[in-house]
């Protein structure tokens, strides 16, 4: 029988783990520092942008500023990404690299904000600065009921423009708008006025538009789109008058954004999409 006595110490201690490891003592892990701030920074600007969209619709303030939040957020998303990514290239050879999964979620969030933000700024860059859309340039639909904003020509582009020096805003608008929307233009249809401008209106009241005034009997009809969430408005004009054959009608569109310079597209895909719709057809009428 081996005494405890005759085994050497230094074989005593071999055997025998440190006390910290036999009885669970504490292991310290590290503060996912970076995750906490990418997490934080993709939710924070994805929230930004939400809350100055909506807040500016609900009328909490103005609209430049709910832009300057929407943009400000976008850079936060931008950064956001930026460093994440940074984390990541810095974290890939590290013996214990941190969670990822708390920066995979900030980096998705302010990507999903940014791209969806990005998506206008795109529209942007590929369409002229200009927020009055019309089917007639040289005779546009008028409003008679909504009024039209009285700075509908200030800032009209082409000011500076050696090749539209000396035009009016006016004929400035209408050379921007004919080399930027030449599709856009008057169209045919079979049906008579009335039944035109009563396909019109229920047209519009399936999309949600709040109808300002229907008069079958005279060709108009006049309504305001509301979006989602800026609640931005934009009115729209319809001019339906009886072809030069008494056959059918000819139908002219106008759609105006009541603030902002550029519509972003806006109100060319409303034409374009509603013209379609309501004759059948994008084909001008001849």
């Amino acid at each position: 029988m081996v005494n405890e006595q005759d085994i050497p110490h230094e074989t005593m201690n071999a055997q025998t783990p440190p006390a910290s490891s036999q009885q669970g003592g504490p292991v310290h892990k590290k503060i996912d520092y970076w995750g906490y701030l990418v997490l934080a920074a993709g939710i924070g600007a994805f929230s930004w942008g939400l809350v100055s969209a909506v807040g500016t619709g609900w009328g909490y303030w103005e609209y430049t500023s709910g832009l300057k939040g929407v943009a400000g957020a976008f850079f936060l998303g931008i950064g956001t990404i930026l460093a994440g990514a940074l984390q990541g290239w810095r974290a890939r050879k590290a013996i214990n690299p941190p969670p990822r999964a708390r920066r995979w979620v900030g980096m998705v969030v302010a990507l999903i904000y940014v791209g969806w933000v990005g998506t206008f700024l795109m529209a942007g860059l590929t369409v002229p600065a200009i927020h009055d859309v019309s089917t007639d340039l040289a005779d546009p639909p008028a409003f008679q009921t909504l009024a039209l904003r009285t700075d509908n020509l200030d800032n009209i582009p082409g000011a500076d423009d050696k090749d539209m020096r000396g035009l009016t805003p006016l004929q400035r608008w209408a050379v921007v708008h004919q080399k930027a929307y030449g599709d856009i233009r008057s169209v045919r249809s079979n049906e008579p006025v009335p039944m035109v401008i009563a396909k019109a209106e229920r047209l519009a009241k399936a999309r949600g538009w709040d109808v300002a005034v229907s008069l079958p009997e005279e060709g108009r009809f006049e309504a305001t789109e509301t979006s989602a969430f800026f609640r931005f408005k934009d009115d729209v004009v319809l001019r339906v008058r009886p072809s030069e054959t008494g056959e059918g009608s000819i139908v002219d569109m106008r759609s105006v954004s009541r603030v902002g310079i550029s519509d972003l597209g806006m109100n060319a895909k409303r034409v374009r999409a509603f013209l379609a719709d309501l004759t059948g057809t994008v084909t001008a009428a001849r």
